[in-house]
């Protein structure tokens, strides 16, 4: 049992109880609905601060928290990711230009819930090298999900990401996973998007956690940036990721941060 009543896995995952699920469904909700609000803000010669100060004010209005302002000396309502940067881009005065896509990662806090959700967005037109690798990273995450239930393992999750996107010839990123929230931002497991059919801890109802795919179309190497924060691939290429939070529920899973208007995927499929 945990200080607050809830039982821990041998492995540290929190198990949470059938009440927990509508905190994690209403922060969630929130996340999602910024994200659907934020894709009219994308657009050739918008600057990535100035999303960001749109996400700022929108989390504010709606009287949540925002989870990354503050965190680690970070400064930002969002990470806003474009083209070859793989996760956790600084917003700044960068102009978005014809044909970059980019990943927009936002947390809130809402009632001491985490909801955690990132999506793809493009500026102008969408080049078809780009929106392969968008289609096969957002095919990814849902294989992934796909793969959550009871008796499974979080091998069985980061297996289907693997074998889908390898066999597209894409690499997965293996620098960044993952993880487990509910009242905490991070926690046990580190969810894989690699691996071993069969392996890992297994799944158990209650479980809630991030499926988080990051695909490039070149190797899967990163390295970060001397910022501490912004990582990228190291041959330069495109780089993608989708993020859903998710719980774990009697006969499969429950997406707590799915959109409002269909809009998880930049051209329109929820």
């Amino acid at each position: 049992m945990s200080a607050d009543g809830g039982r821990v896995t041998r492995e540290g995952i929190r198990i949470y109880e059938d009440g927990d699920f509508a905190g994690m469904h209403k922060a969630g909700e929130l996340a999602a609905q910024i994200l659907d609000e934020v894709a009219e803000h994308v657009f050739v010669g918008q600057t990535t601060g100035a999303i960001d100060d749109f996400i700022r004010n929108r989390v504010n209005d709606a009287g949540a928290i925002s989870a990354t302002i503050g965190y680690k000396g970070y400064q930002h309502a969002s990470c806003i990711s474009v083209n070859h940067v793989v996760c956790h881009g600084i917003p700044g005065d960068k102009k978005l230009k014809d044909g970059d896509i980019l990943n927009i990662d936002v947390t809130v806090i809402v009632d001491g819930w985490y909801g955690d959700t990132s999506r793809m967005y493009v500026a102008g037109k969408l080049p078809r090298k780009a929106e392969r690798l968008i289609q096969v990273t957002h095919d990814a995450l849902m294989l992934g999900i796909e793969a959550v239930k009871p008796g499974n393992t979080f091998g069985d999750i980061g297996h289907a990401i693997q074998t889908y996107v390898e066999a597209q010839r894409m690499s997965v990123v293996r620098d960044f996973c993952g993880h487990g929230l509910g009242r905490v931002f991070h926690a046990p497991p580190n969810v894989l998007h690699y691996g071993r059919a069969r392996t890992g801890p297994v799944l158990e109802e209650g479980m809630f956690f991030t499926i988080e795919p990051m695909v490039n179309v070149g190797r899967p190497e990163t390295k970060v940036l001397a910022d501490d924060w912004t990582a990228v691939t190291r041959d330069k290429s495109l780089s993608a990721q989708f993020e859903h939070s998710i719980g774990v529920t009697a006969d499969g899973c429950d997406i707590f941060t799915l959109s409002p208007a269909g809009l998880f995927h930049p051209t329109y499929k929820s």
